[in-house]
Order: structure tokens, then C-alpha cells, then sequence
């Protein structure tokens, strides 16, 4: 597995007034964007080509990414005239993977304690006919304690059976096959649309990361985690 697509259209609106003319993607932890952390998570993971789709700003991103030249293949993919949301920009960059790959959301803080866990999730990816693979983390580890949970985890199966009591977050990175968006006509939607059907069918699974969560969420954390 050495591509990875990295989700970046976002209007990041729960951090106004800063996403006002900067694209979430750009903002800093410390000296690094998070597109920055992310794209050298990903190298240090052996990723060797990148796909990063760009909407809200984009032309701020773009002229970032041509300016770092970071030392992988980068390709950028304009949503142009409307956002496509999360299933939407994957569905829309399926060109660019013949095979399984990594999808990741640059606003979570990665580091190298995630190395471990993304080599674990591609070991059990590749010794299984799974086509989704998430990384979930309990709730508890996570840095903004207002998340109330988006899942459920037994047995390495995803579930939400429990809609008031779900205890696991979804840390932003998964391993997806292709061919899970191959009969899906529409063109603008959610990839929970994707998740939940893989539950009904008892396919979504997930591997339990243990590494404390640092998430951008609001303007409250962003501040506090860089002041951490």
C-alpha cells in the first residue's frame, strides 16, 4: 500500500473567524501545518504518492503545496464547482487507486506513535477480504472531551447498535478498497452513507488505537492544543 488520499475540502466553519482566509489544512500546530504533519506522517509510513482533494481556498492550498515541494508525488484534485463531502471526494479521486489505499483527515495531530498501528491495520487488511478498516480510539483517550462517540467496537466489528452509548471516536484514518464505491451513483454524499451500510452487512471493522487523541475540532481546542 503506498497511496493515501488526504481528505482537504473542508469549510472548516467551527473555526471561524481563522478559516476565514485559512483553509483548516493550513492552520498550525507549533511550526507545522496540519497538511504538512500529515503528508510527513504519511512519508514516514512508507506512502510514496498522495492524493489531496481541495475545495474551500483551494487556490491557498494548491500554492502551498507547490511552494513546500515535499518529496513524494502529490496530486491535487479540484472540487470545483460545489463540495462533494466525504464519500463524495473519495468516490471523485477513484481514479487515482487501482487498489486499496489509505484515507486520512489531516486534522488530527499524527505522529510516529500511529506508525505501529497503521502497519498492524495494513497487516490485517491484507490477510482478510475486508474492504473497509478503521481506526477507532476510545473516547476517553480523546484530548476534546466533548465527543460523544461515533461507534461502538466488539470483536474488531463496528457497530452503533447503542445509539446513546457509543464509546469509540473515528481518528480520522482508514484503509478502503475501490470497489466498496463501485454501484453508487450519486455524487455528493457522506461516507457514513458507506459505513452504515457495512454495518448492516456486518462488515465494518475496526482496530482500537491506544495513543492519546489530538483532534481539531473547534477554535477552543485548536487554541489549547497549541498552548499544550
Amino acid at each position: 500500500m503506498i497511496k493515501a488520499l488526504i481528505l482537504s475540502a473542508g469549510f472548516g466553519k467551527r473555526l471561524l473567524p481563522l478559516t476565514k482566509t485559512c483553509p483548516k489544512p493550513l492552520l498550525k500546530i507549533g511550526q507545522e501545518t496540519l497538511l504538512s504533519n500529515t503528508i510527513n506522517f504519511l512519508k514516514e509510513c512508507g506512502i510514496k504518492e498522495v492524493v489531496i482533494n481541495v475545495h474551500y481556498l483551494r487556490e491557498k492550498i494548491i500554492e502551498y503545496l507547490n511552494k513546500k515541494k515535499f518529496d513524494l508525488k502529490i496530486n491535487i484534485i479540484e472540487e470545483k464547482e460545489k463540495i462533494l463531502d466525504t464519500g463524495g471526494g473519495i468516490l471523485n479521486a477513484l481514479d487515482h487507486f487501482s487498489e486499496s489505499f489509505l484515507c486520512i483527515n489531516p486534522d488530527t495531530v499524527w505522529d510516529s506513535n500511529y506508525i505501529k498501528q497503521l502497519n498492524q491495520m495494513k497487516s490485517d487488511f491484507a490477510l482478510s477480504k475486508r474492504k473497509c478498516l478503521m481506526l477507532l480510539v476510545h473516547k476517553s483517550r480523546s484530548f476534546d472531551k466533548s465527543f460523544k462517540g461515533d461507534f461502538n467496537l466488539k470483536n474488531g466489528l463496528i457497530n452503533r447498535n447503542k445509539s446513546t452509548d457509543l464509546n469509540y471516536v473515528y481518528t480520522g484514518l482508514q484503509i478502503i478498497k475501490p470497489e466498496l464505491f463501485l454501484n453508487i451513483k450519486e455524487r455528493v454524499f457522506s461516507i457514513n452513507q458507506v459505513w452504515d451500510k457495512l454495518i448492516d452487512q456486518n462488515e465494518l471493522y475496526g482496530l482500537e488505537s491506544k495513543t492519546d487523541f489530538l483532534h481539531i475540532t473547534d477554535l477552543d481546542i485548536y487554541k489549547n492544543l497549541n498552548i499544550k
